[in-house]
């Protein structure tokens, strides 16, 4: 299983799981197949979105490893 971290971009976590989607959509990133989310880590995102990109992935991984 793949390891996310702080500087995965967020495309990047997507293609391990689609399922991933939802936290993305949790803190109000709806655009997730647009040019910026291509190339954002989640730690960019979540400062844009002021979110703590440390809770954030937390969940992510929490997420991929109950799968």
């Amino acid at each position: 299983m793949a390891q996310i971290t702080k500087d995965t971009i967020i495309m990047d976590v997507l293609a391990i799981d689609p399922g991933t989607a939802e936290f993305f959509f949790e803190i109000g990133m709806h655009c997730l197949g647009c040019p910026s989310a291509s190339g954002e880590s989640i730690e960019q995102a979540a400062a844009v979105h002021g979110v703590d990109a440390d809770a954030l992935v937390d969940k992510i991984n929490t997420y991929l490893a109950s799968k």
